[in-house]
């Protein structure tokens, strides 16, 4: 019997953390859902490490492939087929052969007489997101629609992560080229010159002094250094992924110049989106609010909008409640108080999605287009450097020769 962290909240819409007591995540799950508490979280009471390792091994669904798998499921309703039958056939004919037993389970729970958001949101695999539009969609008697809102949100947000990865891509690949031919340098060429120099028991110059010191004389405590390093990034990773660090860390990281701004923001139109999203099928405010919080990597911003839901509930309007922190953007709080007054809040949040989706995807491509020429040339510096150092006494002796 292990201990689990729960961070959870009651019908009133209270957030809390509670220790539950149970043989595996997913009966600690099962625990709190019994007793009618909506999870945000749940976590090993053994560790954080343990935790991330979980977490990687129960990612939640999502991609290309999910994206066909519901414009397959949604063709399939709008041709009339009643759901059980569409299952049946995805069951078996998923383009994506990993969906397949995933989509089994999903089909037997709704045969045994649940409805097709309880049966998702059992599955474990789904998002929140997903279940609470589908949940929408059932109540609403629309869920071809609220399958087609929920489809269009997946293509965008898909396509804004892939643009990102793939701004990405080239500086970290020439970072890691660079670390490699480093490491190259001092772990093989360099020690060979040093002893090449020491046998012949010359005055070396002071660059060459240098470069041998560090990567040679004092290689233990260089490298000792990047340990130390290394193991101090991996405390504050580990610290980040608690509730209190996490929220002190992305308070710093928002404060940071040009890249705080575009994170945040980032992470505003990724908000605005779901809510949208879940508005435009049904969901009630208080509800998207619930889900959409879920959905949000911040612990800040989903500490705040957290916050705000409950302000919501309250009877204070979304803008109010999202401005009380003071973490929001100017402009996102204006555009929802307009969206709020003209009773068109849901398109609203979706203009602020795409405007500051196109604001980090400009301000990306401007830093990449930056950061490339300076590690060019900073690699080629250092690296030059190295060379120089390495080859300047053979110059001397050469010029040394001549003279003589």
């Amino acid at each position: 019997m292990g201990e689990f962290v729960c961070r959870v909240a009651d019908a009133e819409g209270r957030v809390f953390s509670h220790v539950e007591a149970a043989g595996s995540l997913d009966e600690a799950r099962q625990k709190l859902t019994d007793r009618g508490l909506y999870i945000y979280s749940v976590e090993s009471r053994g560790g954080r490490l343990a935790g991330l390792v979980r977490r990687r091994s129960d990612r939640q669904i999502g991609g290309s492939d999910f994206l066909i798998l519901n414009q397959q499921f949604n063709t399939l309703i709008k041709a009339g087929l009643p759901i059980l039958r569409a299952l049946d056939l995805l069951a078996d004919r998923a383009s994506s052969p990993k969906l397949r037993p995933i989509i089994s389970q999903v089909r037997d729970r709704v045969r045994e007489g649940k409805s097709l958001s309880e049966a998702v949101a059992e599955a474990g695999v789904f998002s929140k997101v997903y279940s609470t539009a589908i949940l929408a969609g059932e109540k609403s008697g629309n869920l071809p629609g609220v399958l087609d809102y929920y489809i269009a949100y997946q293509r965008v947000s898909t396509g804004v992560r892939k643009k990102i990865l793939a701004t990405l891509v080239y500086p970290v690949l020439l970072i890691s080229v660079a670390i490699i031919i480093v490491a190259y340098l001092v772990t093989a060429v360099i020690p060979k010159f040093a002893l090449l120099y020491r046998d012949l028991n010359v005055q070396l110059p002071t660059p060459t002094r240098l470069l041998i010191a560090l990567t040679v004389d004092y290689r233990l405590f260089v490298l000792g250094a990047i340990a130390l390093m290394a193991v101090a990034a991996v405390g504050v990773f580990l610290w980040s992924r608690s509730e209190d660090g996490g929220t002190a860390f992305d308070r710093f990281k928002f404060r940071l110049p040009i890249i705080g701004d575009t994170l945040l923001k980032f992470q505003v139109a990724q908000f605005s989106r779901t809510l949208a999203t879940l508005l435009t099928g049904g969901t009630p405010l208080v509800a998207g609010l619930q889900t959409a919080t879920d959905a949000i990597a911040s612990k800040l911003l989903r500490s705040t909008v957290s916050q705000a839901t409950q302000m919501v509930r309250e009877g204070e309007s979304l803008h109010v409640a999202l401005a009380s922190k003071g973490i929001m953007p100017e402009m996102a709080l204006d555009m929802i108080e307009v969206g709020e007054s003209s009773g068109a809040l849901s398109p609203m949040l979706t203009s602020v999605a795409e405007f500051y989706e196109e604001e980090v995807n400009i301000r990306l491509s401007a830093l990449v287009a930056v950061i490339e020429p300076v590690l060019l040339i900073f690699m080629g510096l250092f690296v030059a450097f190295i060379l120089i150092s390495l080859y300047l006494p053979i110059f001397s002796f050469s010029m040394t020769g001549t003279t003589g």
